[in-house]
């Protein structure tokens, strides 16, 4: 029964879509971006800024790897660290790295790139005072000295396993004349970097228009961009959005919902791609009392919730495509993830004898949080309901949803993290459960395993204190493992574009066929 209501909305909709486009096809002109050589793009989220370090939306990952170079990339298929800013570079000891930077780099502006940028960037974000909004991919580092006009060393903390993953991923430089000039909030609507793409024109919360940086030096792994220019619209009506696509208006979307999905991939036009991505769904308790006593303090209660959720049904009838149940708090290709823990199976009658045992025979009222794809959030709610918790949803944008959350306002909440697309444990784990303003578990125990997971080099020694943290996160019940999410990309059939498993679409090796 789950998703029938869904499905039927969204028929509706799509019935009346196709037919528009069958009767206008033959006189509107369809796909028109490969003749005037621009990748019309869209999704539904607003960027706040297009400063990566003040953002946490993996839009803004996509708009970073456009505008900014970072010192090294990772390549998506093989997982090989190439130099990208960086010639070479080398570890000097475990707690210190050394780059040799290339040369006759410019910043989109024309200021000369140099080892001042380098130097300027990493004192930047590791300074308190910067308040770095995701400050795991930051904090890890000391500090950068200037060896030599293009020569720098990095210096951290303790030894970092997942150095080269971070460097490689969330590490932009930024021009060190220009940034300190505008500011983060100039500098979040008037980007300047050295990447295949710069920025021509930003309409805070509706389009920005990049063009190809025609300069981009040659060598960089990330290649010479094809496309002459893209212009990503903010479309937040998922059906005005696959509407457009249908039409003609776009070239390129993704995140669409796995009905739509299905009937677009019978579109002569176009061609529809599912595949499954590093986010992932949870349920987030706040088992410590931020909020106050509430009956998720008391672990029968957190364990109760698990088992009253049907996650396969979820993944089946509303997610889709290769999405499959998760158990544990990562994504199974992590570095350090384990399947190995206490799981929880769809049982309304354990739920309801859980809660009776801690005190709640009857059920219970709560607000539940949650600010994207309704649908699932709607789903849970019902799935609560059934065992006698009365989940009244609270769903708003994701800016209001964090800042209540870190403020100690939000007593469970569905969220979904992508790590980054940092394929490792400290990403995830690291993030939710390390006494940061994130986390509700507050468990000193798993704080102190995930520490020495994240700071040592012996792979042995990670894959033993990630195992017993993760174990006793799943015991504790101070989550809910849902599903892996799976992304849903339909494009014009002109366009030569390819997923990555990373969930980061790199429109710069995309062309026209």
């Amino acid at each position: 029964m789950l998703g029938k209501m869904i499905r039927k909305r969204l028929n509706f909709f799509v019935f009346g879509a196709i037919t528009f486009y069958l009767v206008t096809a033959f006189v509107s002109p369809v796909f028109a971006g490969k003749k005037e050589d621009t990748l019309n793009i869209a999704w539904e989220k607003e960027l706040e800024t297009l400063d990566l370090y003040y953002n946490t939306a993996r839009e803004g990952v996509i708009v970073s790897r456009l505008i900014y170079d970072n010192l090294l990339d990772r390549d998506p298929d093989t997982s090989e660290y190439k130099p990208l800013l960086a010639k070479s570079y080398k570890w000097i000891n475990p707690t210190t790295m050394e780059f040799e930077l290339r040369e006759g780099i410019m910043f989109h502006n024309g200021e000369k790139f140099d080892a001042d940028d380098v130097v300027f960037t990493v004192n930047y974000v590791t300074n308190p005072e910067s308040k770095v909004l995701v400050q795991q991919n930051v904090n890890w580092m000391e500090k950068a000295e200037k060896i030599g006009p293009y020569k720098v060393r990095i210096f951290l903390k303790k030894p970092f396993p997942a150095a080269l993953e971070y460097l490689a991923g969330y590490l932009p430089i930024y021009p060190n004349e220009y940034y300190p000039k505008v500011g983060k909030k100039g500098f979040g609507v008037q980007p300047v970097g050295t990447g295949p793409y710069k920025v021509v024109k930003v309409e805070p919360g509706k389009q920005i228009t990049f063009a190809r940086n025609d300069s981009y030096f040659p060598g960089s792994p990330k290649g010479k961009p094809a496309i002459g220019k893209i212009v990503q619209r903010t479309i937040p009506e998922v059906n005005t959005k696959v509407a457009e696509l249908m039409t003609g208006g776009l070239d390129w979307v993704w995140l669409v919902p796995k009905d739509q999905a299905e009937k677009l991939a019978k579109m002569p036009n176009l061609t529809v791609i599912g595949a499954e991505t590093m986010r992932v769904g949870f349920l987030y308790f706040d088992a410590v009392g931020r909020t106050g006593d509430t009956p998720l303090k008391k672990i029968e209660v957190r364990r109760a919730i698990n088992h009253a959720i049907d996650r396969a049904a979820i993944v089946k009838n509303l997610v889709g495509g290769q999405s499959r149940v998760l158990h544990s708090a990562c994504f199974p290709s992590q570095f350090g993830c384990i399947d190995d823990v206490m799981k929880y199976e769809y049982d309304p009658a354990k739920a309801r004898k859980l809660l009776a045992e801690a005190g709640y025979p009857n059920g219970f009222e709560i607000d539940f949080y949650a600010y994207r794809e309704r649908s699932y959030a709607e789903a849970m709610v019902g799935y609560l309901k059934a065992v006698g918790i009365k989940a009244n949803l609270q769903y708003m944008q994701y800016a209001a949803l964090r800042d209540k959350w870190q403020g100690g306002k939000v007593p469970v909440a569905f969220w979904a993290w992508g790590s980054y697309s940092i394929n490792d444990v400290s990403a995830i784990a690291g993030f939710w459960f390390k006494f940061t303003t994130d986390d509700s578990a507050r468990d000193e125990q798993v704080k102190n395993w995930l520490e020495t997971g994240d700071t040592t080099v012996d792979p042995n020694v990670r894959k033993d204190v990630y195992k017993k943290a993760l174990q006793k996160i799943a015991e504790q019940a101070y989550w809910v493992p849902l599903f892996s999410y799976v992304s849903n990309y339909a494009f014009s059939k002109d366009l030569d574009f390819k997923p990555d498993p990373d969930e980061v679409p790199r429109f710069y090796l995309t062309k026209w066929k």
